[in-house]
């Protein structure tokens, strides 16, 4: 077996951009004929190459708008790559944007179902663990409830147990901890923790520097689509510090997280 749980060699992603605002009604059946000249194309990933070994916890930081997220998607098999690929060892789960792509007419129990089955769990295995999912989630009083009705930080609990306690070989965490309370937190932490010490690979995506500082093996500032430093945490946490002084000193909108200045942009 492969002591990498992931692979990406030289991934590259851009995106055709549509503009579809029009002045008049004659610009709009004009744009809707020549909508080539009304777009644009966006690089959101430039030849990004990393690997993640098995037992590994491998932190990705950069403001928001640097292709993040783009880049969890491909390693998650959401997008295809543009060009280059990516090689992975083993069952992988991505909690993307609080969620598992719940269903919100379907109960938690439902979505568990689904969702597990989609990524190719028997039902078997989820029978085994349905009761567990929902007591990690903390929803024990929710369980037959549709999930429209739940807030962000219920839903980021749902998918959280489902995804950890359905055993995959990688994790892929988009922001997760950003939403819940402390003890859940707290609770999510140990978790990771465990999954590293039986040899699980996490890949995860913070705007906090403390939590990549203290639970990163390795880290990626990502910036503009490309990989600026790949290194220890500290070194990478160092090179965005760095990119966000640049920043502000050129005017840019700016807000603070923990002891740094993270640019405020749209995500990619």
């Amino acid at each position: 077996m492969s002591e990498y749980a992931v692979r990406v060699k030289n991934v590259s992603k851009s995106f055709n951009i549509y503009h579809e605002k029009r002045d008049s009604m004659f610009e709009s059946m004009s744009g809707f004929l020549q909508k080539k000249r009304n777009s644009e194309v966006l690089h959101a990933l430039d030849n990004i190459s990393f690997d993640v070994k098995q037992g590994e916890i491998f932190g990705i930081i950069g403001p928001n708008g640097s292709g993040k997220s783009t880049l969890l998607r491909i390693i998650s098999k959401i997008y295809a790559p543009g060009s280059g690929s990516v090689e992975v060892n083993g069952s992988i789960i991505p909690i993307l944007a609080l969620g598992l792509g719940f269903h919100p007419e379907f109960t938690a129990v439902t979505n568990i179902y689904q969702s597990s089955i989609l990524l190719g769990f028997k039902k078997d295995t989820i029978d085994s663990r349905v009761k567990e999912i929902i007591k990690f989630a903390e929803l024990e009083k929710f369980a037959d409830i549709k999930v429209k009705n739940f807030s962000s930080g219920m839903l980021m609990r749902l998918a959280f147990a489902t995804s950890v306690l359905v055993d995959p070989d990688i994790l892929i965490v988009d922001e997760v901890l950003a939403v819940g309370d402390t003890n859940f937190q707290e609770k999510c932490i140990k978790t990771i923790k465990s999954f590293k010490e039986n040899g699980k690979a996490i890949i995860f995506v913070s705007h906090n520097m403390g939590m990549i500082k203290e639970y990163s093996d390795r880290a990626m500032f990502l910036n503009n689509g490309k990989a600026v430093k790949i290194g220890l945490p500290d070194d990478a946490i160092a090179a965005y510090g760095d990119f966000c002084r640049e920043r502000d000193k050129r005017g840019n909108v700016s807000v603070s997280y923990t002891h740094l200045t993270l640019p405020t942009n749209r995500e990619v």
